[in-house]
């Protein structure tokens, strides 16, 4: 085989770039696919809050229980993927969530929609802390801000796409065949999920040693490399499960996870009526210009994963961004020119969503097994939490005041407090 003949000095760059373009392309559609299906109904709303009657608080609220259940059945969830294996627990997740999230076309009103949403948190549990599981078996930890950087744009890039992309939907389909605009956006938006569900039976490898797409030398290469890092971390702490789920440097870390989430979802479920409070466009325009922030943060991303991985430092590449990211907050509910607003939103994107890459390389520093897969989804539930603190509290400062200008400074404060914390971590002796 070619890999066969790649000289010694240029085996890890070789199969790096061969493993990046294998998984990450695939890995990162799949991420589009859900941060799709979880946040659309931020676009929805612009059609189904005066169809059903559903207001900002009652709106806020089911955006919300999404992330109540998503939080409560992560770690059985992520505990069951170490168990039966990340190709099919991922694929069952994203066919389940498929059909809920084109069930959503069935809501009628405020208890519906609140259903469905508690139900679709269920069925999605689990997606993106197996993928970083899935990441910390696949790419060593020198590769893995970059790694997890280049997936996490599926943030950003799910509305870059599916903003226009719902807008157009709702807006063309309006009325066709009996049916709302916003139903037809479910349907539509939901269903790729549950094809893309059986593809990843077919397509996704289990471990490096399973990898026939590698010539034998890379595979022994990378399963060593990988294998040595999980020995070595498991030698330097030995935490088990019960231990690491109870430990105070995995809780912090959940702690600071829960200030970013709480941040990016206040920001992600009120981009659509921000900027058509500042606009006034149509359903297609508003999501034209909703994915300006995200285009900034997905570049945003990409920079700062590199550049922690060359430096190996993780601390200051997530408090950094969370202070960048707290003051366009800030410019956004002080500025009232729609092009400064605009640019303030995509500060506060780039920022927020730039530490995603870093920080998701810290807990493959110390765990191993089932330990940093009940860690990993744990740290991920508290992120949960933030959705549901993120959306509700804007949805319920925004009816009270009348203004975004609160629900930013809002937003501000959590993620100033997520950067304090973040230094609070380089004290632990597990991260060093």
């Amino acid at each position: 085989m070619q890999g066969e003949n790649i000289p010694a000095d240029a085996l890890e760059r070789v199969t790096m770039r061969h493993v990046t373009w294998r998984l990450l392309p695939f890995l990162l559609l799949l991420y589009i696919i859900s941060w799709l299906d979880r946040v659309n109904v931020s676009f929805a709303k612009l059609q189904m809050g005066p169809d059903l009657g559903i207001g900002d608080a009652a709106y806020g609220f089911g955006a919300s229980i999404f992330f109540i259940s998503y939080a409560l059945c992560e770690v059985p969830s992520n505990l069951l993927l170490a168990r039966f294996g990340a190709r099919v627990w991922i694929a069952r997740i994203m066919i389940t969530w498929g059909l809920i999230s084109a069930g959503m076309m069935f809501v009628n009103g405020p208890i519906s929609f609140y259903v469905m949403r508690f139900l679709l948190g269920v069925a999605e549990a689990g997606f993106l802390p197996g993928i970083i599981y899935y990441l910390n078996h696949w790419f060593p930890r020198t590769h893995r801000a970059k790694a997890v950087s280049w997936f996490m744009i599926g943030i950003p890039l799910s509305v870059v796409f599916g903003g226009p992309l719902s807008g157009w939907i709702m807006q063309s389909m309006d009325e066709y065949l009996g049916l709302h605009g916003w139903q037809w956006m479910f349907v539509i938006e939901g269903l790729p999920a549950v094809l893309l569900g059986f593809v990843v039976l077919w397509f996704l490898t289990e471990k490096p040693a399973e990898a026939k797409w590698l010539s034998p030398r890379q595979r022994d290469w990378l399963s060593q490399r990988i294998e040595a890092e999980h020995v070595e971390a498991h030698a330097r702490h030995g935490l088990q499960l019960r231990a690491a789920l109870l430990h105070p440097t995995v809780w912090l870390l959940a702690v600071v996870m829960f200030c970013c989430q709480t941040g990016s979802y206040g920001l992600t479920f009120w981009v659509p009526s921000i900027v058509n409070g500042l606009s006034g466009y149509s359903e297609f325009e508003v999501g034209l210009f909703s994915a300006i922030p995200y285009i900034a943060a997905a570049a945003g991303m990409i920079l700062v994963g590199m550049s922690s991985d060359r430096t190996g430092e993780r601390f200051l590449h997530v408090a950094i961004p969370s202070l960048v990211g707290a003051a366009g907050f800030i410019a956004v509910g002080l500025f009232v020119s729609p092009m400064l607003a605009m640019a303030a939103l995509a500060v506060a994107a780039v920022g927020d969503y730039s530490t995603r890459g870093p920080f998701w390389a810290l807990p493959g520093k110390f765990l191993t097994g089932s330990a940093l897969a009940g860690s990993i989804a744990l740290i991920n539930s508290m992120g949960a939490v933030g959705g549901v603190v993120g959306p509700s509290a804007v949805g319920w400062l925004k009816q009270s005041t009348g203004s975004f200008v609160g629900p930013m400074i809002m937003l501000s404060g959590v993620l100033i407090v997520g950067a304090v914390l973040t230094m609070f971590l380089r004290r632990s002796a597990l991260l060093r």
